[in-house]
This record gives C-alpha cells, structure tokens and sequence, in this order.
C-alpha cells in the first residue's frame, strides 16, 4: 500500500482520535467486571511495554535515518513534554505513585492530546512514523485515562499547581540544553510546524502565551473533579440535619 501524506482530520487521524477516548473506556469497563488484581495488572503491563518497546524502537529507526549522532542528540532525546510523560505513566501503571500520575494526568492530558489533534507529522497511513507516534502519544492519554478511570486515581489542586511549576522548572532546564545542543526540545527556540492554534504568536512571544494557556487548560481539565466534589458535598441543611 503507497504511503501518502498525512491528512489532518483525515479517516485514519480521526480514527486515532475515537480510539484514543474509545480504548481506557474498554479497558476500565473491562477491569472493573473482571474485578481482578490479575487482569488489572496484566492490563498494567501491556500498556507499559507496549510504550516502552514503541519508545526503544523510535530510537532505533532515528540511528537508522541520521547523519550523525549529534543530529540524533539535538533531535531524538526523549526531552520533549511527551517524552517524559511517557516515562512517568509507565512508572504510574506499574506502581500508581499519585505525583507522577498527576504530572501524566495534566501535562499528558493537555500537552499530549494537543499533540493527537494536531500533530507534527508528514506522513500518514500505513508508514511506520504514522504508528510510532500515534502509539506513543494515544498511549499516553490511554494511559492515563485508564489510571483515572480504571484505577481509581484523580488529580488534586495542588498537584495542579505542583504539575505548573515543575513543567516550568522543566522548561528552564531544557532551555539550558537547547543551548548546549544547539537544538529545539519542547519548541522553545522555534514553533513547530502544526495546525495547533496556540503558536499564533512569533518567538519568543508564544512562549509566555503558551504558559498562561497551559495554566488555564490545566484548571480546564482539572474542572470535571472540582465540579464532582461541589456536588457530593453536603448542603448547609444537611449538616443542620446531621446535627440535630
């Protein structure tokens, strides 16, 4: 089958987008009539592999494809947002530590799924590249839906907060190695080529923008649990009630 150029809301970009809500609500409706630590688990793990060996296999096809390996250095670390969510979801999966879970919940959730709808990607279905980063980055939000969902773990105010600050902690020590490696990691030094309308601004305006986005975004998808929370908690003439 030929390999075309990928096309934006195309029939395979819009099927990895219905797949990438579709598949955390299989598997949570799956462990949870299962009610098994075993399925859970087994659910747990082929979800970590499958990210990891993707991840090993990217690098791989990269040695294959540069000139050399300082241009596999200033363009194939996993120093992108998505690079280190990936990491922090496996160990989440394996191990439901809740700050690295909400470090995936927001900056996965916001920065990743940004990344599904709007890729950076030039070629399309059936070519590796169109599977590499589709596994890699509906993974993630696969991932961490399912943690959400199927395990039980939420997000909390302060680690939204905690999640901003480190993202920004992130970003000063990536523009540290930008300079080091004369490279672009997380588009500090130059917007990527995208559909994605949050880099409307020219450099390095974006950046600031980008940030205050993010933070609104984070309270955006952190809203869901705030508005649960409202609704569960009891009214002033139930706790009357209770008292008396």
């Amino acid at each position: 089958m030929p390999v075309s150029e990928f096309q934006f809301l195309g029939v395979s970009h819009i099927v990895v987008l219905v797949l990438t809500i579709a598949l955390p609500v299989v598997l949570t409706i799956l462990v949870r009539r299962a009610d098994s630590s075993v399925i859970t688990n087994a659910v747990c793990y082929i979800l970590g592999a499958t990210l990891i060996v993707n991840e090993i296999g990217h690098w791989g096809y990269r040695m294959t494809t540069v000139q050399s390996f300082s241009e596999f250095l200033q363009k194939y670390l996993p120093l992108h947002i998505c690079g280190i969510v990936l990491f922090a979801v496996v160990f989440v999966l394996l191990h439901r530590n809740q700050i690295l879970y909400e470090i995936g919940y927001f900056w996965g959730i916001v920065g990743t799924l940004n990344a599904i709808i709007t890729p950076q990607l030039d070629v399309g279905f059936p070519h590796y590249r169109f599977f590499q980063y589709f596994i890699v980055h509906g993974g993630i939000v696969v991932s961490v839906l399912f943690a959400t969902w199927g395990l039980g773990m939420r997000p909390t105010l302060k680690g939204l907060l905690r999640s901003f600050l480190l993202v920004n902690l992130y970003m000063a020590v990536i523009a540290g190695v930008n300079l080091l490696l004369k490279s672009n990691y997380m588009f500090i030094c130059d917007p990527p080529d995208t559909e994605s309308p949050f880099f409307f601004a020219p450099w390095p305006w974006y950046i600031p923008i980008l940030d205050g986005v993010t933070l609104v975004l984070f309270f955006v998808v952190y809203s869901p649990f705030l508005i649960s929370d409202w609704l569960k908690s009891p009214t002033p003439k139930t706790i009357t009630d209770k008292k008396t």
